[in-house]
C-alpha cells in the first residue's frame, strides 16, 4: 500500500464512511463513499459492550446495536476489494483482536490503524509488523504540570503546537514507526508536509469539508484529505 502520492492525485478519504451523506460508521456510510470513488474510507473502531469491537466514535454515540467490526471488514473485503480502511482506533487493549480480525478478512496489507496513543501503535508494530500506523496530532487537550492539568488545544497552545510540529515530526512518528502522520488541518504548514516527506512519512490530514481546504491542502502537497462529504473532491 503506497501512501505517499508522489507525482500523483490526492488520496480521496471518506470521513467514517461519508458522514455526510448517511449515518456515520455504517454500512450505508461506506457505500456512499465508495459511489463517489473515495481511496480510503476512515471509521472509528471501539471497544464496545461484551467485548465486541465495533464501529463508533465514542460510548455516547454507539446506539443501541453498533456495527460489529467484523461486519465491516467482511463488506470491505468482498465489496471494496481496491478501498483502504484507515482504521481510527480507540480501542486500548484490544489491540490483538484487531490484529486477527484484519488477518481474518486479509485485510492487514490495506489498512493504516491511526490513533495518538503512542502505547498503542507501539504494541501494534510488535504484534504485526506489516500492519502500517499512523500517528494522529495533535490530541484535543495537552496535560501540563505534575498534576496533569489539561488545557484545550486552541488559541497560543495551538498556535505553538503548529509551529513545533515541523522540528517534532521525526520522533512522533520514529518512535512508533510510523508510515503516516494525521494531522488536524489547523496544524498544518509547507514545512510540515516537506519535513515528513524528507523522512518519507505520508501526511492525512483531517477533517475538510470545503472544496477550498481541499484545494489549498493539494497545492501544499498533502497525500491525502479525510473528508465527511467526498463530492467536495469533485473536479
Amino acid at each position: 500500500m503506497n501512501l505517499l502520492r508522489g507525482d500523483g492525485p490526492l488520496l480521496k478519504v471518506g470521513h467514517r464512511g461519508a458522514a455526510a451523506l448517511a449515518p456515520a460508521n455504517t454500512v450505508a456510510a461506506v457505500e456512499a463513499a465508495l459511489e463517489h470513488g473515495v481511496d480510503f474510507v476512515e471509521l472509528d473502531v471501539f471497544a464496545g459492550p461484551g467485548r465486541r469491537l465495533v464501529l463508533g466514535h465514542s460510548l455516547k454515540e454507539l446506539g443501541a446495536e453498533p456495527l460489529a467490526l467484523d461486519e465491516m471488514l467482511s463488506f470491505l473485503a468482498e465489496r471494496a476489494p481496491k478501498t483502504g480502511l484507515l482504521a481510527d482506533l480507540k480501542l486500548a487493549g484490544r489491540e490483538e483482536e484487531l490484529v486477527d480480525a484484519l488477518h481474518t478478512h486479509g485485510l492487514v496489507d490495506r489498512t493504516l490503524a491511526c490513533t495518538n496513543n503512542g502505547t498503542m501503535l507501539a504494541k501494534l508494530r510488535r504484534l504485526e509488523p506489516g500492519l502500517a500506523r499512523s500517528r494522529t496530532y495533535p490530541r484535543g487537550r495537552v496535560y501540563l504540570g505534575r498534576r496533569r492539568t489539561s488545557v484545550p488545544v486552541a488559541g497560543p497552545v495551538l498556535w505553538t503546537m503548529k509551529q513545533a510540529l515541523p522540528y517534532r515530526v521525526e520522533r512522533l512518528a520514529g518512535e512508533v514507526g510510523a508510515a503516516a502522520m494525521t494531522l488536524s488541518r489547523r496544524v498544518v504548514t509547507r514545512a510540515a508536509v516537506e519535513r515528513c516527506h524528507e523522512l518519507g512519512v505520508a501526511v492525512f490530514v483531517w477533517t475538510v469539508n470545503r472544496r477550498a481546504a481541499v484545494e489549498r491542502l493539494d497545492a501544499l502537497g498533502v497525500d491525502g484529505v479525510i473528508s465527511d462529504d467526498p463530492r467536495v473532491f469533485a473536479s
